[in-house]
């Protein structure tokens, strides 16, 4: 008999790997290197990374510190999966329903036939209903606090400084390790987003999460001395992580602007921060 093909990731499991690779490729580590400065072996963190067995809590705290990365958006997201995988989920998170009309700001795509999945707000409300103290640590984690978070001690330098950093990407680069946050902005349409800087790369970028299919964010410099960088969201699992621009050199002084172009055709919305 032919065996079943596996079926797609919940979207819970999904969005959680997608998040602990990009912390991955931020702090510049192989598979290799997450078993030699963690707990967990080489072969348990690719089962990890790719969902097909869900991390223990310890495991995704350790690579958040890895990453300089808070943990706790993680450790909500790790929250919503665990209770997906244990069976624990509500019938109403497990079940197919309509989409919701664009205008509803929390409104998440359906994935894998599954109901809209995880808003910022709808996971902070699950995530209340069963008891959860790292609800608190989500909405506080992404309030745009300046402070970058302490680097780890063994993190890997960054691939670029300054010019050469222009149109890269910040993880793949390894500047994403402990930036700060310039700025931060909700739209009108529930999407968060931020102003990051690097100062051992020189250079800032703009993140997104809690968006929609198709929503775009440019990332300019007010002084128009470099030509914009954009970033789309392009699936489900995009639009359940955070989504990043290219980076612009910036050093101190330099004004950059972030300006959001919803999916559904809204408004134009722009914030900057200087350096």
């Amino acid at each position: 008999m032919t065996p079943t093909p596996p079926g797609p990731l919940p979207p819970e499991r999904a969005r959680l790997a997608s998040v602990l690779t990009e912390l991955k490729a931020g702090a510049g580590l192989s598979l290799a290197a997450l078993a030699a400065k963690t707990t967990f072996s080489k072969s348990s963190w690719e089962r990890y990374l790719n969902g097909k067995t869900l991390p223990p809590r310890q495991a995704v705290q350790e690579l958040c510190r890895l990453a300089g990365e808070p943990e706790g958006r993680c450790l909500a997201l790790w929250e919503l999966a665990e209770s997906e995988w244990s069976g624990r989920a509500a019938p109403a998170t497990r079940t197919q329903t309509e989409t919701p009309a664009p205008t509803e700001a929390e409104a998440r795509p359906a994935v894998g036939g599954r109901g809209a999945v995880m808003a910022i707000l709808a996971s902070v409300c699950a995530i209340a209903a069963g008891g959860l103290s790292v609800a608190l640590v989500l909405l506080a984690g992404q309030s745009g606090d300046p402070r970058p978070a302490p680097p780890s001690p063994s993190a890997p330098a960054p691939r670029c400084r300054a010019a050469a950093c222009e149109g890269r990407s910040p993880m793949h680069m390894r500047c994403g390790t402990a930036p700060l946050t310039l700025a931060s902005h909700r739209t009108s349409t529930g999407a968060h987003l931020e102003l990051r800087y690097s100062e051992k790369c020189e250079a800032g970028w703009a993140r997104m999460w809690s968006t929609r299919i198709g929503d775009r964010l440019e990332l300019n410099r007010a002084d128009g001395g470099r030509r914009p960088h954009f970033a789309e969201v392009t699936d489900d699992i995009a639009a359940q992580s955070y989504v990043y621009t290219p980076m612009t050199e910036a050093r101190p002084g330099t004004t950059v602007r972030a300006c959001f172009r919803p999916a559904t055709g809204g408004s134009r919305e722009c914030f900057d921060a200087r350096v």
